[in-house]
């Protein structure tokens, strides 16, 4: 939605029965400029019928992990068993709150659920969301626990040398606590989730909500399986290469394979695909029509966090209605946004930005 059209928006919300020459006059516009601004928000479904019936707002409800990163990298040869000077980070981080957090940005009404503890850190990681317009109130805080965290350690080439993970408070997001949050569910436009959800709650999202649009991010190889029983009831899948094969059961040992995972895939029901093909670029495919879209140079300067950004863009065409052509390219830009920023999220990340660096491509 444009500027001028959420100005025109609020105003008929103020005043539903408001003539096309009053908003003219209030805005500084002709009369014929605000129809236009009014049939595109009617085609972009904001307004249905005659009398400015607003339609109930669209929101994307995005379920899953949230943690704390935590970063340390060596200044030197990294020595074992040794204290190494280096250089330590912290920041908000989890697959789920990252997708919100991008939502956000490009704004996007978005309510996230997640289970965070009752310490600094879960603080930190709501006010996260809370900065960037992403509603938390029914996110649960949990008394006595620690939120989740993801360490890892990287030598003086920046490449990962160990991890650790906490994440084990995601598990209390079961499907009891998540069917308090059902009327959530229920009147959102579109549920968004990852695989690392325990099963009890992918069980209760797939089956009590199977009339939604679901969006799944498998998070990895080793998580895939827990979405694989529910393919029937996945509207919109964004798996990396290593994912695609386990669910469709094809192994890719060369380029034209990609058609039979697709097509494996569309069978067992998914709708809409976006395979990941990491800096070849991405296999889109959509009612059993699919292509390969290679990836135009790009500054790269982190990865970290660019595949949370591909999944947020095709959210968001999603709730604006846009076909999903259109949705692909605005995702692969989200992503190639992302990955020129040296942080997870992209602190430019906005619609506007997104649309301007798809714009500077094609030329």
């Amino acid at each position: 939605m444009t500027e001028r059209e959420q100005q025109i928006l609020q105003l008929i919300k103020q005043d539903p029965l408001i003539a096309q020459n009053d908003l003219a006059e209030k805005l500084g516009l002709s009369r014929s400029a605000v129809a236009s601004h009014i049939m595109n928000l009617t085609r972009k479904g904001y307004i249905q019928g005659k009398g400015y019936v607003i339609a109930p707002e669209r929101f994307a409800a995005v379920v899953g992990g949230a943690n704390m990163d935590l970063c340390g990298r060596s200044l030197q040869s990294l020595q074992v068993g040794d204290s190494n000077p280096g250089i330590l980070t912290s920041g908000p981080g989890g697959v789920a709150r990252n997708i919100a957090d991008n939502l956000g940005r490009m704004g996007s009404n978005v309510q996230f659920i997640g289970a965070v503890g009752d310490d600094t850190w879960g603080l930190n990681l709501l006010d996260s969301c809370r900065d960037v317009g992403v509603n938390v109130d029914h996110c649960f805080v949990m008394p006595n626990r620690t939120t989740s965290t993801y360490l890892s350690i990287h030598d003086a080439d920046g490449e990962m040398q160990l991890a650790l993970n906490d994440m084990a408070l995601i598990d209390e997001l079961d499907q009891s606590k998540l069917a308090k949050r059902a009327q959530v569910f229920n009147r959102a436009g579109v549920i968004v989730l990852d695989a690392n959800l325990p099963e009890s709650a992918l069980e209760y999202l797939f089956h009590a909500h199977s009339d939604k649009a679901i969006f799944v991010d498998p998070v990895s190889g080793l998580k895939a399986h827990k979405i694989k029983p529910y393919l029937a009831h996945i509207h919109t899948l964004k798996p990396n290469l290593a994912e695609a094969e386990f669910l469709s059961g094809i192994t890719i040992d060369a380029d034209d394979k990609l058609d039979q995972v697709a097509n494996a895939l569309h069978e067992q029901g998914v709708k809409q695909l976006l395979i990941s093909l990491g800096a070849k670029g991405a296999y889109s495919s959509v009612e059993g029509q699919g292509r390969f879209i290679p990836a135009p140079r790009t500054q790269v300067t982190n990865v970290t966090g660019a595949g949370d950004a591909l999944m947020a863009g095709l959210v968001h065409g999603f709730l604006n209605h846009w076909n999903w052509d259109q949705s692909v390219e605005f995702a692969l830009a989200a992503a190639r946004l992302t990955l020129s920023a040296s942080t997870t999220i992209n602190s430019i990340m906005s619609e506007q930005a997104v649309f301007r660096l798809i714009e500077e491509s094609s030329c």
